[in-house]
């Protein structure tokens, strides 16, 4: 951030002493204006890759609270990502009204395609979806807003804080990509961070499954199915027997062997055209998820072993087969904090403060914490409210949401 700019936002947060002077005991966020943004935040399009429109509504609403327009800043992330998005990481420096460890929180701005066309409704103390065919988008839209309330209340009521960053990611449900290609050099070198992403106000999930993204391509041999299915090799028929192999050896689904535990999907098959042709080609992607690497490359290996036995099994009347290629590609490692890392301690006594109970926790799925605390940025994950996300039960719980935008202040406010 340029001198210029640090001394406009340090302008806005110089109402600080007059806004500690009259406030006794933590900072308590405006919770009605927290839940207006959220409640706007959702029903906004901004699946992975299409993110614009969801971070110009962050980038106005910012501005319109006082933060100057050159302290906003996007980075290059979707230029690496799988898919070359519309929009990069949205990211906020405010420098410091006090000493103290930069602190950093995140949330992910992108929601699965299930969730366009929401519309938002209030029922008593939850949020769901009028449209009974689209989820929510509180994954991730509830983590958002609890940032974008968080730095509107540091800067429209000038409260003290020391240097603090917030990070907008992008594509985070196709693969992390945001976390994964975030620019550091624009974060101002945080020691402290925070992510909001699914659960309770009071989860607090330390650690997290590793990941590999399979890409299987099965190429047989086309023929008639009619008047010649003998002269053909079917990749159906090896994908068929496969996965057959995989569900028996106890390799697909949950996998529990002795020397560790796991899960593996057959996730998406693409190919043939017709009926009457033996189809020669199959597209298929699969994952393969452990907390232990040596044990999840084990689960790909098995994967690939079955896929090879079954393209040599199935043969044509010239005793002709068909083959395999098999691509692998980590797509996040997995990790544990150390039970004393700042940033957990420091969360759990946010949540202690507002009369909750923290619990630790440990996921079976990927969080932008993967990607960061691989980059040497350890963070801990916090929930803010949302129930059965991808799903079109999705809801928010008002209550954890409210609780998780008290959190957020505190932590960001280091108060």
């Amino acid at each position: 951030m340029s001198k210029a700019v640090s001394a406009k936002v340090s302008s806005v947060s110089g109402k600080a002493k007059a806004s500690a002077a009259s406030t006794e005991g933590a900072f308590e966020p405006d919770l009605k204006r927290a839940l207006d943004l959220v409640m706007k935040m959702m029903p906004i399009a901004g699946k992975s890759g299409e993110e614009r429109e969801i971070a110009r509504f962050v980038t106005d609403t910012l501005r319109k609270a006082g933060v100057p327009a050159k302290a906003i800043v996007s980075d290059n992330a979707q230029e690496k990502a799988v898919i070359r998005g519309n929009q990069g990481n949205l990211i906020l420096q405010l420098p410091g009204t006090f000493r103290g460890p930069r602190r950093m929180l995140t949330a992910h701005l992108d929601t699965v395609p299930l969730c366009v066309g929401c519309r938002p409704k209030r029922t008593g103390d939850m949020v769901r979806s009028s449209d009974p065919k689209t989820a929510l988008g509180a994954d991730n839209r509830a983590g958002a807003a609890v940032l974008l309330n968080t730095a509107v209340e540091i800067v429209s009521r000038g409260l003290p804080h020391p240097p603090v960053t917030f990070c907008w990611f992008i594509q985070e449900e196709v693969g992390l990509y945001g976390a994964r290609f975030l620019q550091k050099n624009l974060l101002g070198n945080p020691k402290l961070v925070f992510n909001w992403d699914g659960g309770s106000a009071s989860k607090l999930t330390v650690g997290a499954t590793g990941a590999y993204r399979l890409r299987i391509q099965v190429s047989g041999l086309a023929s008639h199915a009619g008047v010649a299915p003998h002269k053909g090799v079917s990749a159906i028929a090896i994908a068929g027997l496969a996965i057959a192999d995989l569900q028996r050896n106890g390799w697909h689904g949950r996998v529990v062997k002795p020397e560790g535990e796991g899960t593996s999907n057959i996730g998406v098959i693409q190919g043939g055209e017709a009926t009457n042709v033996v189809t020669d080609q199959l597209a298929i992607r699969a994952e393969a998820r452990s907390h232990n690497p040596e044990f999840r490359k084990r689960i790909v290996d098995e994967i690939e072993a079955a896929f090879q036995r079954a393209a040599a099994e199935v043969r044509s009347v010239e005793d002709r087969a068909g083959s395999i290629e098999f691509e692998r590609r980590m797509d996040y490692e997995s990790f544990k904090l150390p039970e004393d890392e700042p940033c957990v301690l420091a969360a759990e006594a946010a949540v202690q403060a507002v009369g909750l109970t923290p619990e630790r926790a440990i996921s079976s799925g990927g969080l932008d914490a993967n990607w960061m605390t691989e980059r040497g940025l350890p963070a801990v994950t916090l929930g803010c409210g949302q129930v059965a996300p991808h799903t079109v039960a999705e809801a928010l719980d008002i209550r954890e949401f409210e609780n998780a935008c008290r959190i957020g202040l505190r932590l960001a406010t280091g108060h």
